[in-house]
């Protein structure tokens, strides 16, 4: 089931919560999409399969769309007002993104939103030079898992990949374009592979 919904924070971002049942989940996964100028938007192809994988687990998943372009200024702001509308209602809140929205879901992490884990699917390194993955990586300071395409010729993000191998976090290969193209599903359950653990209630 699927719910429309405003995000607040003063600007025009419209999202849609896949909820995975009937009764309340406790955990949910905010998707960010891709670029907004080359057609990104929260119907991405790779969105929508990370968030049915999750559905089967039973955990919601927030995909929305950013508000009025700004150079990834007012879109990483976006990102870190769906993640705090999450965390008011979720036990536990996991950020994924893809491409650009893998960009947003990194640097937000890094500039303290308050996520369990973040997935990010061949992510752009640098969007500005204030706007740099690489430079602020090493204050995230929660699991994170970065997907990248050995065939990717639109985003390289071996920086990025380099980064995450150096922190000990959690790299996947796979023998893809930029787009992952006849490779979502192989992409979902990479995503529902990391996220799903890291989403577990803490029994300690």
């Amino acid at each position: 089931m699927s719910d429309p919904l405003l995000v607040p924070g003063g600007r025009d971002v419209r999202a849609t919560l896949d909820r995975a049942g009937d009764t309340a989940a406790d955990a949910i996964v905010v998707a960010c999409p891709p670029h907004p100028q080359h057609s990104g938007n929260r119907s991405d192809a790779r969105l929508t399969a990370v968030s049915d994988a999750l559905s089967g687990h039973g955990i919601d998943c927030l995909r929305f769309d950013y508000g009025e372009w700004d150079h990834g200024y007012g879109e990483q702001a976006d990102t870190r007002n769906a993640v705090e509308w999450a965390r008011e209602r979720y036990d536990r809140v996991g950020l994924f993104g893809f491409s650009f929205g893998g960009a947003m879901a990194l640097l937000s992490t890094a500039e303290g939103a308050d996520v369990d884990a973040v997935s990010a699917l061949a992510p752009a390194p640098r969007l500005e030079s204030d706007l740099d993955v690489v430079a602020v990586f090493d204050q995230i300071h929660v699991p994170v898992q970065i997907i990248y395409g050995t065939r990717d010729t639109i985003v390289d993000a071996t920086p990025i990949v380099d980064c995450a191998r150096e922190y000990h976090q959690s790299v996947v290969e796979l023998a893809a374009d930029h787009f992952f193209v006849g490779q979502t599903e192989k992409v979902a359950e990479a995503v529902a592979d990391f996220l799903v653990p890291a989403l577990q209630p803490d029994e300690s």
